[in-house]
């Protein structure tokens, strides 16, 4: 293409040097003086050339208007041709790869004060690398250094394995669908600000969730999509656990030596059923007070123990018999309360999973309004994978 446009210029050039004639001035430079020679001769009305220098110009003018389209498609074509370098959004999280945890430390240096630890699998954003070997992270409410030889980043299919994805309702109800068309039928329901972990992305405009009745699709399109992490615990915050759970351990304890003391009251001979009234604030006799509306029924949006309740609805109002309010979603009891790890659960603790919630009652089962078929029973805590536990009393 270049020898292309140096023939036409040097062919233009002769013709504008051949026709030169009185009013025709010639320049130094020959590729700048057959255009301004052209324009001058145009100016000039007592040359015979002025017509031939007329259409020189034009010609002249047409063809830098060529040269600079070429130049711009040819700009134009490389870019469609670069590939886009995209940055994967776990491309700055590093995640724990230890068998406990890793210290996070103030400075970059393991003489500097712990401020906090990363448990294993647990995840951080990078802020910077230093050169001797540690990254700067933030992770939680921790901002400090740790070796980067205990943390790996860069690898999407291990934050992936690590995370979990969520999509919270945004919607007035949410219908979960047996595949992923409006055509499907409806098997699960979920009010606005609840969420379900997602377990694939792979049909457009869909993903498909775990529910307490199996597996589903909902429309992405009423929902909002997340990625959250374990995230680290800072000195404080691990101080102030470890002393909540002494706490808990001698109250619960003594909740059990008393509740093993009282016996429980049996219903009347007519076949009405009677309930017991909460007993002390402890994690024990939230349990039992639960139990007491086995066999009630499950209500979509309910809060009545005895006449129908959902799962959040249940946990709602069995706590607030004990003067604990908590919201109406199970996505959001999940920050009520604090963590404790599901070895580690107690009577009372609330058990939550994706899209659901349940009440622990102890030797691994869990008491819940679990579907409009089977209203409140107990169940086995393991029936699903629990997304975490949490403590009220």
């Amino acid at each position: 293409m270049k020898k292309g446009k140096v023939r036409v210029t040097g062919c233009l050039l002769a013709a504008a040097l051949m026709m030169t004639g009185p009013g025709t001035q010639v320049y130094g430079s020959p590729l700048a003086g057959a255009a301004e020679a052209a324009d001058i001769a145009l100016e000039s009305g007592n040359t015979p050339t002025a017509g031939v220098s007329e259409a020189l110009a034009q010609v002249l003018l047409e063809s830098s208007e060529k040269a600079i389209q070429l130049a711009a498609q040819e700009k134009e074509q490389v870019s469609e041709n670069e590939t886009p370098v995209v940055t994967s959004e776990y491309s700055d999280i590093a995640i724990a790869q230890v068998d406990n945890y890793v210290n996070v430390r103030s400075e970059s240096n393991t003489d500097s004060e712990v401020v906090g630890k990363l448990y294993n699998n647990s995840a951080a954003t990078v802020l910077e690398t230093t050169d001797n070997g540690w990254y700067r992270i933030k992770s939680g409410n921790v901002d400090g250094y740790v070796k980067c030889e205990y943390v790996v980043t860069g690898d999407e299919d291990l934050a992936k394995k690590v995370s979990t994805r969520y999509a919270k309702v945004n919607t007035t109800t949410l219908f979960v669908r047996s595949e992923p068309s409006t055509d499907a039928s409806i098997i699960y329901m979920l009010p606005m600000g609840d969420d379900l972990v997602v377990t694939d992305e792979s049909v457009d405009g869909w993903a498909k969730v775990t529910t307490e009745v199996g597996e589903g699709y909902i429309s992405k399109e009423y929902v909002v999509m997340s990625t959250e992490f374990v995230q680290a615990e800072s000195k404080a915050e691990e101080e102030a656990r470890l002393a909540r759970e002494e706490e808990e351990r001698r109250r619960a304890d003594a909740a059990a030596t008393a509740a093993r003391k009282k016996s429980s009251s049996s219903s009347g001979s007519s076949g009405s059923k009677s309930y017991s009234s909460p007993g002390s604030s402890n994690g024990q006799a939230v349990a039992s007070y639960a139990s007491q509306f086995i066999g009630n029924p499950y209500v979509y949006g309910g809060t009545s123990l005895t006449n129908g309740a959902d799962c959040s609805g249940f946990v709602m109002s069995v706590y607030a018999a004990f003067g604990v309010g908590l919201p109406h979603s199970s996505s959001g009891m999940r920050g009520c309360g604090y963590e404790v790890s599901l070895s580690e659960a107690q009577p009372g603790d609330i058990v939550c999973y994706s899209g659901h919630v349940a009440i622990y009652v102890g030797g691994g089962t869990i008491v819940h309004a679990s579907t409009p078929e089977s209203g409140i029973k107990y169940s086995s805590v393991n029936y699903r994978s629990p997304i975490c536990v949490r403590r009220i009393f």
